[in-house]
């Protein structure tokens, strides 16, 4: 018998029968969280450790590997339902590869973590990072909408770089309080913001993150190619809807076409896109002159997505571009897996 099960066995009752049945409850229901919790991912780590075996076998690695997971995915679904369609097997593969000892860790600390912790682990493809996220969530005790927000916003780099460390955890946990409070909750590619220009002693808070990129991201998206001319910073749009403000506009008088660039601190989302959509549809209509090509827009993310590439307004859309900044330089295998990693997003909405 499990330590924990010993303990909801050994209950201490006091005078009021409403609150130790509330707690008995509560602890209940803690117990039985966890056990699932575990078992899923056992369950996952297994299913991708089999796949990963698989994999291995066959003269054409790569297309003996899809071949086997889409025939997998057909077969478990047919079987059991929901949950084991073609992505999720390759995430089970991936989360095998990135924790092949995640059940001979210290005293079983990492299994701690829900299947939801994990699954934004895996976006992280440098080791060190996630490692250090994985740590983070565990000693801190992390929500995982905690943990993916963190992620997105590019916190350990921030924090890495920062000698005002305190300012930084600060924002955090102001920013994440509700996600921790929350009880129900069971065109270049990558850009390297080296340009930013913070002094050594920033503290590398969101906020100033933000309005660094905006400022000194004029200078690097002229350098990105020929014709760019800056435009406006934060150029303010009325219309009968309200007021809005483009962070960056520029022409390039080579294309012929205006650039919108909207900035966000945090990975891509359905929201973002439709801004921008939105953006780009209102310049053509109240700014574009006879003459010039349609607009085009660029959502300048920390993390970008292939889903939102494949199945958002932006699939087919040649008017519509996401693209990553990273606030640290990478090696250069990570630059490289970066590279490909864009690559794919592009192809998804090319449809490629």
């Amino acid at each position: 018998m499990s330590d924990e099960n010993k303990d909801l066995l050994q209950v201490a009752y006091s005078d009021n029968i409403f609150k130790d049945a509330s707690l008995i409850i509560e602890q209940s229901r803690s117990y039985a969280y966890r056990a699932v919790n575990v078992a899923m991912i056992q369950r996952n780590w297994l299913l991708g450790k089999r796949i990963a075996i698989e994999e291995l076998k066959g003269e054409s690695r790569a297309e003996y590997g899809k071949e086997v997971v889409v025939k997998l995915a057909d077969y478990l679904t047919e079987n059991y339902g929901k949950g084991f369609a073609k992505t999720n097997l390759y995430q089970f593969a991936q989360f095998y590869k990135c924790f092949p000892d995640i059940f001979h860790a210290v005293s079983g600390k990492s299994l701690s973590l829900a299947w939801t912790h994990y699954r934004a682990l895996l976006r992280v493809t440098d080791d060190a990072a996630r490692n250090w996220y994985m740590n983070e969530a565990i000693s801190e005790g992390w929500s995982s909408r905690t943990l993916d927000r963190n992620i997105a916003s590019q916190y350990y780099y921030r924090l890495l770089q920062s000698q005002a460390k305190e300012a930084v955890r600060d924002e955090m946990q102001a920013l994440t309080a509700d996600f921790q409070n929350d009880k129900l909750e069971f065109i270049k590619n990558p850009v390297v913001a080296e340009f930013l220009g913070l002094s050594p002693n920033s503290d590398f808070t969101e906020t100033k993150l933000e309005a660094s990129i905006i400022t000194h991201i004029q200078k690097f998206v002229m350098e990105l190619g020929k014709g760019y001319a800056f435009v406006a910073r934060q150029q303010h749009i009325r219309t009968d809807m309200g007021d809005y403000f483009i962070d960056l506009v520029f022409y390039n008088y080579i294309l012929k076409c205006f650039l919108l660039v909207d900035l966000k601190t945090s990975r891509i989302t359905h929201q973002d896109v439709g801004q921008m959509d939105m953006y780009v549809r209102m310049y053509d209509q109240l700014k574009r002159t006879e003459g010039d090509n349609p607009t085009i827009g660029l959502i300048l993310c920390s993390e970008t997505s292939e889903d939102m590439a494949r199945y958002s307004v932006m699939h087919d859309n040649e008017r519509l571009f996401q693209a990553k900044y990273l606030t640290y330089l990478p090696t250069v295998e990570q630059l490289r897996e970066e590279i490909e990693l864009q690559k794919s997003v592009f192809q998804a909405q090319q449809g490629e």
